[in-house]
């Protein structure tokens, strides 16, 4: 059966540039997806953490915003992308994602279609309507909802479903309802997913990585790193870790990290001729730009992981637009930007161990 190292950090603070801790830990989701997917996939799935300590969830990463049910955020996806006529142009912040109500445009619409409205002309309405509120920082149930005839608010006007049919129009109610709604949807899944992750016997006795003996880390087949700061507290020096990636490379097994989790590969040993393991690799993780909207990083870190990347050599690779899913396969690596990448990198992973042959890495 093929194994996978599932290396979690088990960190639960972590330092700030001013010297203060803030809670930390792993991400809940990008904890729990893999694992599942891997599971489902048949792969014997070993939770193991660098001091064999029960990982702990960051409760940042529990907050609602990081929980959309699958289909509000492809269709929000899918309006974000009417934002702009080239991706580079769309630049979404945390807070506009998450502040202004926009993940609710899935739901404002079948409010529209539920009132006669064609899928096609709801779509264009809530997408105008989210337009506004990302450009001028407003409430997307404010600007859906000017006017309780949708027809008459000027950002609406050229709709000609709404103009003929002015019974069609939404009030601010309505709408704010359908944002609510998005929210306490958002919050159970974030419940549920910590209770899945919970029931999950490894998270809760997991190995110990230093108990490892070097036989028995070339036993597993990949290593699989899931995000959340925890992995920049207790994985980016490393040497049991560093074990574990020089292990696994020398074979050319798949090495995967997601968001925050590539800090481990700051753990990997050099190679004979004294550069980093992976230099030269293309990688991805989070960004700057992203960090720099997150609540520790606005708090104030006292390192960032992308330029930490960099300065030791690896190639970066970040994608068009912060926060939107964005994978990096080199070799025998894979990478995954930010939580939207979650389910992306896990798929990367599957579809390596599934390929017929792997060669050894360079």
């Amino acid at each position: 059966m093929t194994r996978i190292a599932y290396l979690v950090s088990s960190a639960r603070d972590m330092t700030l540039a001013d010297g203060s801790t803030h809670p930390t830990g792993y991400f809940a989701e990008e904890a729990l997806k893999p694992y599942e997917r891997f599971a489902a996939a048949g792969f014997d799935v070993e939770v193991i953490t660098p001091d064999g300590q029960a990982p702990h969830a960051d409760p940042y990463g529990l907050s609602w915003f990081f929980h959309y049910p699958d289909e509000d955020r492809d269709y929000l996806a899918s309006v974000v992308r009417t934002f702009a006529r080239d991706v580079d142009d769309v630049r979404v912040t945390l807070h506009q994602d998450t502040g202004l109500g926009l993940a609710a445009a899935r739901r404002v619409a079948a409010l529209l279609e539920a009132g006669g409205c064609p899928a096609a002309e709801a779509h264009r309405i809530v997408s105008a309507a989210a337009k506004a509120a990302w450009r001028q920082d407003r409430q997307f149930a404010a600007v859906l909802a000017e006017n309780p005839v949708l027809a008459e608010s000027p950002v609406l006007a050229e709709s000609p479903v709404l103009a003929e049919n002015p019974e069609h129009g939404l009030t601010r109610e309505q709408v704010q309802g359908a944002v609510d709604a998005q929210r306490a949807d958002s919050q159970r899944l974030a419940d549920e997913r910590h209770a899945r992750l919970h029931a999950i016997p490894g998270f809760q006795r997991p190995v110990a990585l230093p108990d490892l003996t070097d036989g028995e880390l070339a036993t597993f087949d990949a290593v699989f790193v899931p995000g959340g700061h925890g992995p920049m507290v207790d994985l980016a020096d490393n040497p049991d870790a560093g074990r574990l990636l020089a292990a696994l490379h020398r074979r050319g097994a798949p090495i995967a990290a997601l968001c925050h989790g590539p800090a481990v590969l700051l753990s990997a040993p050099e190679r004979a001729d004294g550069l980093w393991l992976f230099d030269g690799y293309r990688m991805t993780s989070f960004t700057d730009e992203e960090e720099d909207q997150t609540e520790a990083g606005r708090l104030g870190m006292e390192w960032y992981l992308d330029i930490a990347l960099k300065n030791a050599g690896a190639v970066f690779d970040d994608g068009p637009a912060a926060w939107a899913s964005h994978v990096v396969v080199d070799r025998n690596l894979v990478t995954g930007q930010n939580p939207s990448s979650t389910e992306a990198t896990a798929d990367a992973v599957i579809k390596k161990l599934r390929a017929p042959a792997r060669g050894v890495a360079a």
